[in-house]
């Protein structure tokens, strides 16, 4: 992938079926007071960069799926953002509202989301992101979800998808990306 701009992607913060160990995929659940506490939590680590991002050539994208919502209208303070279908979570068919522990055991986390039955699929969702990632004009902030999170910044970091699988997925941080590096703000 050619250069980017710098990107600080928000996951969104701990929902009732997170805490549950439910897949939420294209379903949604609410945010905890954890959740919120953690798009809080953001709101003071993005603060000191917002405005020079929505005074630039780039801009605010925000998942269109309710938990990511959520997270941005805490976490962006009311500013304004562009809601972009590409950054949804990934589609996980019929496995969406089960419980993980229900599932066939998978070696990770993308593995077990991009096998489930009637779902998208790691090369659609690949590409999807890599479609997304074209598209950006400029220094971005980006709140979305766990597994699309892990892809988009295995993909900027060019990492293999098992380098990708590796990856941590914590909530109430910002990863900070920029020239193939990874900087987690906590």
């Amino acid at each position: 992938m050619g250069a980017l701009p710098k990107i600080w992607f928000l996951r969104h913060g701990q929902t009732e079926w997170n805490a549950e160990g439910r897949i939420q995929g294209r379903l949604n659940s609410d945010l905890t007071a954890r959740g919120r506490e953690d798009a809080r939590k953001q709101a003071a680590l993005v603060a000191p960069f917002i405005d020079d991002v929505l005074s630039g050539p780039g801009g605010i994208y925000v998942s269109p799926q309710g938990r990511a919502q959520q997270t941005a209208q805490i976490a962006l303070a009311g500013h304004g953002y562009a809601v972009d279908d590409r950054i949804a979570e990934i589609d996980t068919g019929e496995w969406e509202g089960r419980l993980r522990s229900e599932l066939p055991c998978a070696d990770s986390d993308i593995e077990t989301y991009a096998s489930a039955p009637g779902g998208e699929g790691i090369d659609a969702l690949e590409a999807r992101v890599q479609d997304f990632l074209k598209a950006l004009a400029g220094p971005s902030i980006i709140v979305s979800h766990g597994i699309l999170g892990k892809v988009l910044r295995g993909q900027i970091r060019g990492l293999n998808r098992q380098q990708t699988t590796a990856l941590c997925n914590r909530q109430g941080v910002i990863y900070v990306l920029e020239n193939g590096t990874e900087e987690i703000l906590a």
